[in-house]
């Protein structure tokens, strides 16, 4: 039996209620009832502004925001009740307007449509969650940049392949993040711009007839651009799949992060040690200590890049101008913000708890042959063509291999039967130590150039995001 609900506020050319069933499948206010606040300030500035034309009388546009004001306070002390008849955020606001002010509080809606007014709610939410996601950020990078600071002079392998490849840094390691996070905080900045796109006067499509003075409500609701075509102003959602690309990168930078810290926290490794309060045990296995944080903040990952496949595939076929399709696009953004911040913030926690195993990490660079490039370095600075040099230090890796030994530690005798250029000095070459002092180059491992490196993103930190270059 189809059972059909009373008429919603755009039912003037139907002569049948909505199907309670199609009702439930359309509704949106669920989720996007978190809009509300932009809902409302929108509302306002767009009040204000049709007084300012003329096309409200000042008194009308006074009660209305005085009202929205009202309905804002109601929502925020949790006293209103979103009802899922009326379909989404701005009927349910619309509706407690014109409730309680008559025939007035139909006014609102004058010269916009529900296209252009969802655009609107969405970009100033989307403007401020990435502005709340930037703060996350820093505060991650604050939190790897105070930890490279702690362990500034603690050297570890350096790793390509998974292969211990030459000494380096614990601090520069961190560091090689804090530079993944500033570029997820750049990106977010730039894709701001995008999102801080004026659409209000859109109206459904093709502009309204109404004399709207869009420029006073931008500025007013501090967007620094009025979008120029009607019909993509509707219908743009390219900000939206910006915004989760943008989060999707967080989210690699973040599982690259979490997988290190899983491996390094093995026993295997022995690297590094979670705290108890970031960590939990099994069930079974009383000596159990899992960084679960850690796993789910990798297994959170793919939550975040289905949001971004989410959006561009429902994007993908869609004609100009707006199309119901387009509700789709909130449920996976809410979704994906909520995980990266979540995500953010507890990591922030887990790295500023970590206690590193220094020696440990050192002892790891005694084995597998990190100073094996140092030494065909070596060998060139003697006139010895690189490839050459390269072969013959694979030659005595492998003799090395075969006796059990690390290169450090054969004979002056053995090495000469490799090269006679090899001379007393070849130990010093060896040496970790100072394998990792002799990478100063810009960008290199070297202890004064880490330090460099440090002090300048730790300044750079300390700056008000704003102000920020």
């Amino acid at each position: 039996m189809i059972v059909n609900t009373p008429k919603k506020l755009w039912g003037g050319r139907f002569q049948l209620g909505t199907d309670r069933a199609v009702e439930r499948y359309t509704s949106s206010v669920e989720f996007d009832q978190r809009l509300y606040r932009y809902d409302i300030e929108g509302s306002i500035v767009h009040c204000r502004m049709l007084a300012k034309q003329g096309i409200l009388q000042p008194e009308e546009a006074d009660k209305l925001v005085e009202t929205l004001g009202q309905i804002r306070q109601e929502i925020d002390r949790g006293d209103f009740s979103f009802d899922s008849k009326l379909e989404d955020v701005h009927m349910n606001i619309e509706a407690r307007l014109i409730d309680l002010l008559g025939p007035l509080g139909q006014k609102v809606h004058t010269a916009r449509s529900r296209n252009d007014q969802i655009a609107l709610d969405f970009r100033m939410y989307l403007r401020d969650a990435s502005d709340r996601c930037v703060e996350l950020l820093r505060d991650l990078r604050r939190a790897l940049t105070a930890q490279a600071r702690e362990q500034l002079d603690v050297i570890l392998p350096g790793y390509t392949h998974m292969q211990r490849a030459q000494p380096v840094l614990l601090a520069h390691h961190l560091l090689a993040y804090v530079e993944m996070f500033g570029r997820d905080e750049e990106r977010l900045k730039d894709c701001r711009k995008r999102i801080n796109v004026f659409p209000l006067g859109s109206a459904a499509l093709s502009g309204t007839p109404f004399d709207l003075d869009r420029l006073y409500a931008a500025e007013t609701l501090e967007f620094d651009e009025v979008s120029r075509n009607s019909m993509d102003a509707v219908s743009d959602r390219d900000f939206v799949a910006e915004f989760l690309f943008d989060l999707s990168m967080i989210m690699v930078h973040v599982s690259r992060l979490s997988e290190e810290l899983i491996l390094w926290c093995t026993k295997e490794f022995d690297f590094v040690e979670m705290s108890d309060a970031h960590t939990t045990g099994s069930s079974i296995m009383p000596q159990k200590k899992n960084p679960d944080v850690a796993e789910l903040a990798r297994g959170k990952t793919g939550r975040v890049f289905g949001a971004l496949v989410a959006v561009l595939t429902l994007l993908k076929g869609l004609p100009l101008t707006y199309n119901r399709d387009m509700q789709e696009d909130k449920e996976p953004t809410f979704d994906a913000l909520d995980t990266v911040s979540s995500t953010l913030a507890v990591v922030t926690r887990v790295i500023q708890g970590l206690k590193f195993k220094r020696e440990s990490m050192f002892e790891a660079t005694g084995r597998g042959f990190l100073t094996a490039t140092d030494l065909a370095d070596y060998l060139v600075r003697k006139d010895m063509p690189f490839r050459r040099a390269h072969q013959t230090v694979g030659q005595m890796v492998q003799y090395a291999i075969e006796q059990g030994r690390e290169l450090h530690e054969l004979d002056l005798s053995e090495m000469k039967e490799f090269s006679k250029l090899i001379e007393d000095d070849v130990y010093d070459v060896l040496d970790v130590r100072r394998s990792l002092e002799t990478r100063r180059v810009l960008g290199g491992t070297a202890t004064e150039r880490v330090a460099d490196e440090l002090g300048r993103i730790e300044e750079t930190l300390k700056q008000p995001e704003e102000e920020e270059s």
